[in-house]
């Protein structure tokens, strides 16, 4: 088998959408200015009350046998293009099923691109291979990886773009997630540093009423998205405790490890994060510098499932757990069903973002009463649905 062609697909299509979807956006490091501490995230590009338009970039890899394998989206056309113009040659003609050569192969390639958007595209190329693989041996490729371990992954409903501000809203929307099946929810602050004590109480007041609603028994975890300082991250701790959150994640920028590393000793609140950090040798880092309970990559952005997997074996060795970020379902879900349930014990679920990031797949992997089902049909589940997509572009070709 033999890699022919090397596909970019840029899909549009229209998804349903309730009017009132971003309710809120999370803190950002750049809140410490005022004037970027006001903005809101930008709307989504709506045909009406009840639809957005939505857009998606595709990687298909085709071989002379008629397997294919697929990934996406993507985030953004560039990285469609590093694919192109750097992964795609030197792919060409070789064994898809080669995955672990054609991953070293890649990022040797690219000294100049190993973090960032170079690797965002191995990543997506990766993950089409693996997707590939599976389909060309029958196999779901969580068995490729040898699970699964278990019939289900409990997921948790992560809350981004839900309202924060609103408590009433935060209350409706808790107990709706909650009777959805849901035993565990990640909610986002709004404020930072730059908000001053008023900030850090309606964070509180956030965590409080959250706590209220779901009850003492109830898993519910907190994201600052690398928006807080040292200083800051200690007293919000140090106020948060009481609602025993079951972690807290990206208090600090990533690379902080030294600041990561005290919080720690100064919170009985695990710390958790990885979903900006990428590659084994980055997350070795945080693992020797103590500066984690919970190791959070994005399979997506950090390498690929080939590099999933050596985190994983890493985050094993030093008793830590792997909770993969949630922006490819799919991916997810595999990796996560193959690992034991004791490093990999719940899966991300971004419950607004989710079914637009899926829209143009035939099967999404969705949660059934707060649990996803371990896959079972061959390569990753991404093929694309004909009836969702209202026009095609190819970007791209490499032979």
């Amino acid at each position: 088998m033999k890699i022919t062609n090397v596909r970019l697909r840029k899909l549009t299509g229209t998804a349903e959408c309730d009017p009132g979807f971003v309710e809120d956006r999370v803190v950002m490091p750049i809140d410490v200015y005022p004037e970027h501490r006001l903005l809101e995230r930008a709307a989504l590009p709506r045909v009406d009350d009840r639809h957005v338009r939505v857009e998606g970039l595709f990687i298909q890899i085709e071989t002379d046998e008629g397997v294919s394998g697929i990934a996406g989206p993507l985030l953004g056309d560039h990285l469609g293009q590093i694919v192109v113009d750097r992964l795609a040659p030197m792919i060409a003609g070789r064994d898809p099923r080669s995955t672990e050569l054609l991953w070293d192969q890649m990022f040797r390639q690219s000294p100049d691109g190993r973090l960032g958007d170079t690797l965002m595209a191995i990543s997506a190329v990766d993950c089409a291979l693996w997707d590939l693989k599976g389909k060309a041996l029958g196999e779901p490729v969580a068995r490729l990886l040898g699970g699964p371990t278990r019939d289900r992954v409990p997921a948790y409903a992560s809350m981004i773009s839900s309202s924060t501000s609103d408590l009433g809203l935060v209350r409706e929307r808790a107990a709706e997630w909650s009777g959805k099946g849901y035993r565990a929810q990640k909610w986002f602050f709004r404020h930072g540093p730059g908000s001053g004590n008023e900030g850090i109480d309606k964070n509180v007041a956030l965590a409080r009423t959250l706590r209220e609603v779901l009850g003492d028994g109830y898993d519910l975890m907190f994201d600052a998205w690398m928006s807080w300082d040292l200083p800051y991250a200690l007293k919000m701790a140090r106020r948060l405790e009481e609602f025993a959150p079951r972690w807290l994640e990206e208090p600090l920028m990533p690379d902080r490890l030294d600041g990561h590393a005290e919080l720690r000793q100064h919170t009985s609140i695990p710390i958790s994060g990885g979903e900006h950090t990428m590659t084994r040798w980055s997350f070795k880092a945080v693992a020797e510098a103590r500066a984690m309970d919970i190791l959070q990559p994005d399979i997506y952005w950090t390498g690929g499932i080939s590099e999933a997997l050596k985190i994983a074996a890493l985050a094993s060795a030093h008793d830590l757990q792997v909770m993969v970020h949630g922006f490819n379902n799919p991916a997810n879900l595999h990796f996560s069903a193959a690992m034991s349930p004791s490093l990999t014990p719940l899966q991300e679920n971004q419950v607004l973002w989710s079914p637009l990031f899926q829209h143009f797949l035939k099967e999404p992997a969705q949660s059934v009463d707060g649990d996803f089902l371990a896959p079972a049909a061959p390569g990753m589940g991404m093929e694309l649905d004909p009836d969702k997509i209202e026009s095609e572009t190819v970007v791209m070709m490499g032979e």
